[in-house]
C-alpha cells in the first residue's frame, strides 16, 4: 500500500509525534508498504507533481528513529520559524501527498491532530485515515467533555470542576481543597498537568494554567496505583502498571527510557484486571471511539478505580504503552501498525 505517515505539526506534543511517526514509517517499510513520513507543516517539492510516484520512491527515506527530548518544544518559537506555504496548517503539497495515498497513518498528537480538526478536513476531502473519526477525537481530546460523558455513562472518574478564562474568579476555588490536580483541558503527554499539594498554590497554579489554555479542569487527587488499558478493535489488551521513578508520570517520565518502571501485564488480581478492562471498553464506546485507543486509570488504596482519560492516538515511541500491551498478546510493533491500518480501512467499507 501507499501510506503517508502524518506527524509533527505545531502542538506541544510535536517531538513525541515525530518520534511516533518515524517508528511507524520504519515499521510499515519493513512490512513491505511504500511509506513516507510527512510533517504537517513541512514543504515538499514533488518532482513533476506526481505525489503517488513520490511515495513509491521514498522507501529509503526516514530510516532514523527520532528521539523525544526531555522537555516539550517551544511551540511559539516554532510558529515564528514555520515557513508553511500551503493551505491553513498544512505545508506545501502535504494535502496532495495525503490524497495520493491509500491511507494516512495518523501519528499526530495534541492540537490540530488528535483533536479532530485534521480528521474533519480529511473527511471533507475523502482522504482515508487511521483511528477515530473527527467527533470522537474532538470529544476525547477535551477533558471537560470526556469527563462529563464519563459521569453520564457510568464510567467512574475523579470529581472535577471546570474553570474557564472568561468566567474565572478566585471565589470559584473556595470549595476546592488540596491536594488536587490542575489540568489543561486539551493537552496530552502530561503537558500542563500540575499536582497541587498546598492550598496556597492552588490559585496561582490555576491562573498560570489559564494563560496557556482557556479551559482548565481541577480534579480530585487520587493516591494509589496507575494503570492503562489499550483497546484494539473490540479487544481490551493486557494492563500496564506505571510506576514513575519519582514524582508523577510527567512528560520526562513518559519519554525518557528508564525513568519509569512499566509492568506488563500488570501484577494485579484477575477480578480488578477484568473490571478495568470492562470500564476501558465502556469509556471507549461512550466517547464514540473506534479502531483503537488507550484508557488511563488510577486505583486508590481501597481498590476503587477511576478513569482519567482516553487517548485516541496513543504514542508509538520506544517507551510507549500500547505497543507493550500488544506485544504481551503476541502482536509485534510492525503487526500492530498493520492491524491499525486494517481496522481503520473497515470504517470505509
Amino acid at each position: 500500500m501507499n501510506i503517508v505517515v502524518l506527524c509533527g505539526g505545531l502542538s506541544r506534543e510535536r517531538d513525541v509525534s515525530l518520534c511516533t511517526g518515524s517508528m511507524v514509517a520504519q515499521a510499515l517499510l519493513k512490512k513491505g508498504h511504500n511509506a513516507v513520513l510527512a510533517d504537517v507543516i513541512g514543504d515538499y517539492d514533488i518532482p513533476g507533481g506526481d505525489c503517488k510516484a513520490f511515495i513509491e520512491t521514498c522507501r529509503e527515506r526516514d530510516a532514523e528513529i527520532i528521539k523525544v527530548g526531555r522537555q516539550a518544544p517551544d511551540i511559539e518559537k516554532l510558529r515564528r520559524q514555520s515557513k508553511a506555504k500551503g493551505t491553513g496548517v498544512f505545508g506545501e503539497n502535504v494535502l496532495e501527498l495525503c490524497r495520493a495515498a491509500d491511507i494516512v497513518f495518523m501519528a499526530l498528537h495534541g492540537d490540530d491532530g488528535e483533536d479532530g480538526k485534521t480528521q474533519a478536513a480529511f473527511d471533507m476531502l475523502h482522504i482515508k485515515y487511521t483511528g477515530a473519526d473527527y467527533l470522537g477525537s474532538a470529544v476525547a481530546m477535551s477533558k471537560r467533555f470526556s469527563k462529563q460523558i464519563f459521569a453520564f455513562s457510568g464510567v467512574p472518574t475523579p470529581a472535577f470542576t471546570i474553570v474557564t478564562a472568561d468566567t474565572y474568579t478566585p471565589d470559584m476555588l473556595e470549595d476546592i481543597t488540596a491536594p488536587c490536580v490542575v489540568k489543561l483541558s486539551a493537552s496530552g503527554s502530561s503537558i500542563g498537568v500540575y499536582i497541587v499539594d498546598n492550598q496556597a498554590d492552588l490559585q496561582p497554579t490555576v491562573e498560570d494554567a489559564l494563560k496557556m489554555e482557556n479551559e482548565v479542569v481541577i480534579e480530585q487527587f487520587i493516591a494509589g496505583r496507575e494503570f492503562t488499558c489499550g483497546i484494539l478493535g473490540d479487544t481490551a489488551l493486557p494492563l500496564v502498571e506505571i510506576i514513575p521513578g519519582n514524582g508523577f508520570y510527567d512528560y520526562e517520565h513518559k519519554y525518557q527510557e528508564g525513568a519509569t518502571l512499566e509492568v506488563c501485564p500488570a501484577e494485579l488480581e484477575d477480578a480488578p484486571t477484568k473490571e478495568i478492562q470492562r470500564v476501558a471498553k465502556l469509556a471507549h464506546k461512550a466517547l464514540g471511539l473506534n479502531v483503537y485507543s488507550r484508557v488511563d486509570f488510577m486505583m486508590d488504596e481501597a481498590g476503587d478505580i477511576y478513569c482519567l482519560e482516553a487517548n485516541t492516538l496513543p504514542g508509538m515511541t520506544p517507551t510507549s504503552l500500547l505497543p507493550q500491551e500488544a506485544l504481551a498478546v503476541g502482536i509485534s510493533y510492525e503487526d500492530l501498525c498493520d492491524r491499525i491500518i486494517a481496522l481503520s480501512l473497515e470504517k470505509y467499507e
